[in-house]
């Protein structure tokens, strides 16, 4: 649940608490058990995602373990597939309109225009994620991990 409106319901309950329960005593059992119950919800989701970062860690550890290269090579692949586009699109196609404009004619300028434009507001999500999976694995690595020699 989204902390900001579980923060505006429990808001919301404590105005009710004050309403429903005049008694100052009373009104601080009824926010201590409203806090309880908050807090528990809070520690349960905690614990779910990090359950579900874990299978994911260890789906991704038989993954990576498999003969198969369409088992254990979509990782690499997904990541050169990202590496190409963004080096094309930040890299490549800025150094050619740079030549064409300061060394080429008009005609050059024309070509260069027809190459295609990537998108990549969709890709950078997923070349972020990795970078940052690869940035866990350096540090693996610095650590010595066992595996990585």
């Amino acid at each position: 649940m989204n902390p900001l409106l579980l923060g505006g319901l429990c808001d919301v309950a404590k105005s009710i608490i004050n309403k429903v329960w005049p008694d100052p005593q009373q009104q601080a059992e009824a926010q201590l058990k409203l806090l309880e119950l908050q807090q528990t919800g809070e520690l349960a989701k905690l614990a779910s995602e990090t359950d579900l970062a874990k299978l994911q860690i260890q789906t991704n550890i038989e993954e990576a373990k498999s003969g198969n290269v369409f088992i254990s090579g979509w990782r690499p692949m997904v990541g050169w597939v990202c590496a190409v586009a963004f080096a094309y699109s930040y890299v490549l196609l800025p150094f050619l309109q740079f030549l064409a404009f300061t060394f080429g004619s008009a005609e050059m300028v024309k070509q260069l225009a027809l190459l295609p434009q990537l998108d990549l507001a969709g890709m950078l999500p997923v070349l972020f994620g990795m970078l940052g999976l690869g940035a866990l694995r350096s540090v693996e690595k610095v650590k010595g991990a066992e595996g990585n020699r």
